[in-house]
């Protein structure tokens, strides 16, 4: 006889804190958050087929409301975790960010939850073992056994405030997940085998061919060819929206901030006492036009009233103007709002080069009084910064790139290229530095337009090495910024742009206006 089963797995990844479907800059609503993918979970829940929920990493860290809670509310239950709890996931893997906040927000996050976190691959440097406890899960539905193993990317070291993962050791992932894997085979016999990896893909899924430096923070792709037994490997990190099959082995890795849930069904059959997966179907589901669910809107409703309050509070002063009355005049010369991002990113790096962009033409500035929703509403990007080691060709092949963004029309009036606003605006693909002096010439044709580029005075050394920080977005090539491809990242910091303008500006109470005029735009 041959019995029929379908089987759900549903996960989310790299939520980053986020709940509520709106932009914390404005309030506008956004299509994204845990609310809108709480529908989309008891919704697939509703089917009544055996469904198993796990996270995979890079829950607790990222937003507005997570920071506030961690600063002045973290007597209370962790609003992650309740949610979680409420939804009654299965199993959270450790994503990098987990440990931003440090390690007792962490461990309380982790007691908070009434479900294991798993990580194979983060030890306790005093015994070896699995420091969070369980490297692998055994869920049985019905008679089907399911084995969840979770991995975590091992770059972590390379990034984070070495006082946050004090005691731990973090082992290669695609190793050690070579080495459970055989253990689980052997010992469990599960009739399915899932390994939720807090890491991406280093290759293409169908080529092979290579897409990023080989430093082993993303290992998926090896995992898929290289470890025998997985039926599905769920993966996040990189923020993709990813779904297919890798040599038999169904993988799906759900994009970020709650956009997007990760789903595989498996369609399984018995014969002889065992059973057998007939069909692997990866899917993504979008939270547009999906519903939030009040019972999450509900959970979160002290803490988002808190932080909403905490939002429009002054955090400090400006003395001086760093408003924005044009946008094209901050790109065209040296001014107070750039400069200040900039250093900002030179004291958290410790490096002397800096760049950033204004990202859209909506961005107002900074008023006299400042609120923390000033903050979040012109530096709209959840990034983080690196601190990358590049040559001086490289700077000048960065700044040409970025001097692509301006034309001049038939009268002379400068205007934005259409290669920056079509398909769409890229404003954010216009990169202004500190620590460099340089002058662009608009004039010129595209690709040779820097006429002057000094540092400390005299010309920049073409050959020379430094190391200069900017948003991960940018290190890692985004906006065709190629010659910074596969360059060697000396340094990651952790903390989200936002949170670190807010600690700069809480820190000093007053920031003064300034520009030193180290750039500018001739036409």
């Amino acid at each position: 006889m041959n019995i029929k089963r379908k089987l759900k797995i549903i996960m989310t990844s790299d939520m980053h804190g986020n709940v509520l479907p709106i932009n914390y800059g404005n309030n506008e609503k956004q299509d994204l958050g845990l609310a809108k993918i709480s529908t989309l979970i008891k919704n697939e829940r509703k089917e009544n087929d055996a469904t198993i929920v796990i996270d995979n990493g890079d829950l607790i860290q990222g937003t507005p409301l997570t920071y506030h809670y961690v600063k002045y509310m973290n007597s209370l239950e962790n609003p992650m975790i309740k949610i979680l709890n409420t939804l009654h996931y299965d199993a959270a893997v450790l994503g990098n960010h987990e440990f931003n906040y440090g390690m007792d927000v962490l461990q309380s996050a982790v007691e908070q939850s009434n479900f294991p976190w798993l990580s194979g691959n983060i030890l306790d440097v005093k015994d070896g073992e699995p420091y969070f406890g369980k490297p692998y899960i055994i869920k049985l539905v019905d008679d089907i056994k399911i084995a969840i193993l979770g991995m975590t990317t091992h770059y972590i070291p390379n990034w984070e405030n070495p006082v946050h993962i004090e005691g731990l050791r973090f082992e290669d992932a695609l190793e050690t997940t070579k080495k459970w894997a055989g253990q689980i085979r052997e010992i469990e016999k599960p009739d399915i085998f899932i390994v939720a990896y807090h890491g991406g893909f280093e290759r293409d899924l169908v080529t092979g061919e290579e897409t990023e430096k080989q430093t082993g923070e993303n290992q998926a792709y090896q995992i898929c060819q290289q470890v025998e037994g997985i039926d599905v490997l769920l993966t996040g990190h990189q923020h993709r929206s990813l779904q297919g099959i890798v040599n038999g082995v169904a993988i799906v890795q759900p994009s970020f901030n709650g956009q997007v849930l990760g789903k595989i069904t498996l369609i399984l059959s018995k014969e002889n006492e065992k059973w057998i997966i007939d069909e692997k179907r990866p899917e993504l589901l979008n939270v547009r036009g999906i519903e939030p669910d009040s019972q999450v809107l509900e959970l979160v409703r002290e803490y988002e009233a808190e932080t909403q309050k905490w939002l429009d509070k002054p955090i400090g002063k400006i003395e001086g103007d760093m408003t924005i009355s044009d946008p094209m005049k901050i790109r065209l010369a040296d001014n107070p709002l750039i400069e200040f991002i900039n250093k900002v990113q030179m004291e958290a790096a410790g490096v002397d080069i800096s760049n950033t962009a204004l990202f859209n033409n909506i961005s107002t500035g900074f008023c006299s009084n400042i609120t923390m929703r000033d903050i979040v509403s012109n530096y709209i990007y959840p990034n983080i910064l690196h601190v990358i080691r590049i040559l001086g060709s490289d700077i000048k092949a960065a700044l040409e790139r970025s001097a692509g963004y301006f034309s001049l029309n038939d009268v002379g009036q400068v205007v934005v290229s259409q290669n920056f606003v079509e398909p769409k605006p890229q404003h954010y693909n216009y990169d202004m530095w500190e620590g460099i002096e340089y002058i662009i010439d608009i004039r010129k044709p595209v690709g040779g337009r820097v006429i002057t580029l000094n540092y400390h005075g005299k010309p920049l050394d073409m050959d020379k090495e430094y190391d200069v920080v900017m948003n991960n977005y940018r290190a890692g090539g985004g906006g065709e910024y190629t010659m910074y491809q596969k360059k060697p990242l000396i340094k990651e910091i952790q903390i989200d742009m936002s949170e670190l303008l807010a600690s700069y500006i809480l820190e000093r109470k007053t920031i003064r206006a300034t520009v030193n005029h180290n750039w500018k735009v001739i036409w």
